[in-house]
């Protein structure tokens, strides 16, 4: 993500925004760090790193900021590829996956909120505890969720394409 913003607004810009950002900060490394951008504005200003070092660093960022993207891109090829494997598996549970994850993740996070409302309300000395707790499961939340929305988007996207993904059902085969 630097690498981006570096590519795109260059060095001197972004050395003024973190010597600001930095320089608010009252703690002894932000103020030695803001100084240090400072130095280094400085001897862009006076001419002691050349245009053409500077040229060079953007050039480098800009690399690195491709790079970056086509990493972003060779790893949403390999979810849609396992994606597209699923629709076309003949595994029912395979094509299932998606609703019965959804359906895990919303009954999941309905007993986590019971559970939750329950202290609030009956036990309001453990709330603080509890609330911190629910705080620090927000990363696991976060990846469930994450999963959850592409399988949403993907079933979306296939609906809108017209495509027919049949559905193993054990009376009779539906089609969605």
């Amino acid at each position: 993500m630097l690498t981006n913003i570096l590519s795109q607004i260059g060095l001197p810009v972004l050395l003024s925004i973190l010597g600001e950002a930095l320089g608010a900060i009252d703690t002894p490394v932000t103020k030695t760090a803001a100084g240090a951008l400072e130095k280094v504005k400085e001897e862009i200003k006076s001419g002691g790193i050349s245009a053409e070092q500077l040229a060079e660093a953007n050039r480098h960022a800009e690399k690195m900021a491709e790079i970056e993207i086509e990493e972003g891109k060779a790893a949403l090829s390999e979810i849609n590829q396992s994606l597209r494997a699923e629709v076309a598996s003949n595994d029912a549970y395979v094509r299932r996956m998606r609703p019965t994850f959804g359906y895990l993740m919303a009954l999941t996070w309905a007993a986590q909120m019971f559970g939750v409302a329950y202290v609030i309300v009956f036990e309001t000395d453990k709330a603080g505890v509890v609330m911190a707790a629910l705080g620090n499961l927000s990363a696991i939340w976060a990846v469930g969720l994450s999963v959850l929305g592409i399988y949403v988007y993907k079933r979306s996207e296939e609906k809108a394409a017209g495509k027919e993904v049949i559905f193993w059902n054990p009376r009779n085969i539906t089609k969605n």
